[in-house]
């Protein structure tokens, strides 16, 4: 064979190798940013991850059994209010607290389906603080459930957390000035473990994921990796507060959702990330979120929204609580003058935890249609955290 034919055969071969490659990391990275359990019974139907998708497929419906686990200052009453607002356009139950719980489900005690309240199951949908207990969750939500949470980098989440719980975890109220520098100098001076609320100080997230926060990595390597085989487990997505929009790509994409499903109230959102540059149609995707989102802002709240003390925000609906006095939580007021249907999706849009769940709760007992008699909430020992984790079979 000619020298110059043997050439081209080569570079002929080297470009299919690499368009494979290609192929194979375009694959590897799609299935890499969507944190999915191929385990899961449901998923395969929900998501199926053949690459390149088939462009012709048909729509996959609205999957509409969600439960979030709610971390705590992570952004995820941002998801909650894009849950509460899906669940009640499509006329969806969601799972509230019963009233001897408050808006949370008896946090910090390990979640039981004795602190739903009686009108608000079955429910298709749950987004409240809670500390997650699979067993309980399964006996509460429908076969097929969709579970989702959200987590945030711990140095971040711990300065918000020693601002907003300042008055009340013992740990940090015992230091001087409410010195977050002090803290972290000598925390061993101020933390006593087992105290109510002792959590927020010592490793939160390992104690909403159910875990033991006591349980030092470096002394314990196994537990950890324990606990985040069972997060792997039993989480579809886990979503990231600093890739917030990427994150409700992934969410919207994981239940089949319209991208205004997922819209929130938001200012100065950060850009996508370079992260999603390699899959152009996510990028694109986080950019019309962000895109959308800044439109329904101001089509609420004016040209140029501003966040404002809650003692500035007229409509007392809006009010966000406040957990101290030394902390002002900001939130968002409307126009004066405003009436009707769009106002009242604006007003569901920045409505704050504690009155969104009430007005949900209001709602759903009229449309049972009679006053539901209250569950008592049975006196369950403390919180036990998980000890041990099965290698048990897989399966959600």
């Amino acid at each position: 064979m000619p020298p110059i034919l043997q050439h081209v055969q080569q570079a002929t071969k080297m470009m299919s190798r690499r368009k494979i490659l290609l192929l194979v990391l375009g694959c590897s990275t799609v299935s890499l940013l969507i944190h999915q359990g191929a385990q899961l019974s449901w998923y395969p139907k929900l998501f199926p991850l053949s690459c390149p998708p088939l462009r012709d497929s048909p729509p996959r419906p609205k999957h509409m059994t969600v439960a979030f686990l709610k971390t705590h200052k992570t952004a995820g009453t941002t998801v909650q209010n894009i849950l509460f607002r899906f669940a009640e356009r499509h006329n969806l139950t969601v799972a509230l607290p019963h009233p001897s719980c408050e808006h949370q489900f008896c946090y910090p005690r390990n979640f039981s389906a004795h602190f739903v309240h009686p009108a608000t199951r079955p429910p298709h949908v749950l987004a409240s603080h809670l500390r997650f207990d699979r067993a309980e969750l399964e006996r509460l939500m429908p076969p097929g459930t969709v579970y989702v949470t959200i987590l945030r980098e711990p140095a971040s989440m711990f300065e918000s957390l020693f601002s907003y719980y300042n008055q009340y975890c013992p740990a940090f109220r015992r230091v001087p000035n409410a010195s977050l520098e002090a803290f972290l100098r000598a925390p061993e001076a101020y933390y006593r473990a087992g105290e109510h609320f002792a959590m927020f100080a010592h490793n939160t997230l390992a104690y909403d994921l159910g875990g033991d926060n006591e349980r030092s990595p470096r002394d314990d390597a196994a537990y950890l990796a324990g606990l985040i085989r069972q997060v792997e487990e039993v989480f579809s997505l886990v979503m990231i507060a600093e890739y917030f929009d990427e994150s409700l790509v992934l969410l919207r994409r994981l239940l089949a959702w319209d991208l205004d499903d997922v819209l929130y109230a938001k200012l100065n959102a950060r850009a996508a990330s370079s992260r999603l540059a390699a899959i152009p149609a996510a990028l694109r995707e986080a950019r019309e979120l962000r895109e959308a989102r800044e439109r329904l802002l101001r089509r609420c709240f004016g040209e140029e929204p501003v966040l404002r003390p809650a003692a500035q925000i007229r409509t007392k609906q809006l009010q966000p609580w406040q957990p101290s006095r030394k902390v002002d939580i900001m939130g968002y007021d409307l126009p004066s003058g405003g009436a009707g249907p769009a106002t009242e999706a604006c007003l569901k849009l920045a409505m704050p935890e504690v009155q969104y769940s009430s007005y949900l709760l209001r709602k759903q007992k009229r449309r049972g249609g009679v006053r539901a008699r209250p569950e008592p909430v049975l006196d369950n020992p403390p919180p036990r955290p998980i000890r041990a984790l099965p290698r048990g079979p897989q399966g959600h």
